[in-house]
């Protein structure tokens, strides 16, 4: 077994152990490795093993990447994502996770159109606060929930990033307030927000038992960059 097939083993029992530790059920959270940096090989590595869904943080390196691989792959973009890398990100990625402003909203849901493709979108929301984090501000994300409605981009969800050294305590807090946030605008707008994207390798049994349904995990996966 290679060193990624093994760290995916290990990183799948770890899910399993999370999950069933919060008391959820065993698909109620999915695991995107998060390939970023790492050659075309290292994923075919990662999809022999039987992952499918991959993230990429910057379009250049999806659109480098993606067409190496499988067409059954399903490519997710986690990074920030301007508006002139907007069509050439959805030519490849079914999910785009860092929807953060009206503006990108309506540019998405207008190429969306004209591709006649239907992405899956989440929104960023920088719940800690940290000035150099991109994401919405908590009070701004309903405007652009409003501004996706009625497009072929469907909102799902929300995603946030927690503090690189934050304390246990700080990153419970974190993730328990996206999991509120998204209680809060669904009890508001009726709209059904399934998707929490939240943990990563080091803190992915918080996100957990938080409520996350996806975790993004890079190193645990493919070793450190």
């Amino acid at each position: 077994m290679s060193n990624i097939a093994a760290n995916i083993a290990a990183v799948q029992e770890r899910l399993a152990n999370a999950l069933q530790r919060a008391g959820r059920r065993h698909d109620d959270a999915r695991l995107l490795a998060v390939s970023k940096t790492f050659p075309a090989d290292a994923v075919q590595e990662a999809y022999a093993a039987g992952l499918r869904c991959f993230g990429e943080n910057r379009v250049q390196e999806l659109c480098d990447k993606a067409p190496k691989l499988p067409a059954d792959c399903e490519w997710h973009l986690i990074g920030h994502l301007q508006q002139n890398k907007v069509r050439p990100a959805l030519e490849h990625a079914r999910w785009l996770h860092a929807v953060d402003s009206v503006a990108l909203a309506q540019r998405i849901q207008r190429l969306a159109g004209d591709l006649s493709v239907a992405p899956t979108l989440l929104l960023e929301v920088n719940i800690s606060g940290e000035e150099s984090k991109f994401g919405l501000a908590p009070g701004a994300v309903e405007a652009v929930l409003t501004a996706l409605q009625g497009g072929p981009g469907c909102c799902r969800g929300l995603m946030t990033v927690a503090p690189l050294h934050a304390s246990e305590r700080e990153l419970h807090a974190v993730f328990a307030g996206l999991r509120t946030l998204r209680d809060q605008l669904v009890a508001r707008t009726g709209m059904a927000l399934p998707e929490l994207s939240m943990g990563m390798s080091g803190d992915m049994d918080i996100a957990v038992a938080e409520g996350a349904t996806i975790v993004r995990i890079g190193t645990a996966i493919f070793g450190r960059r």
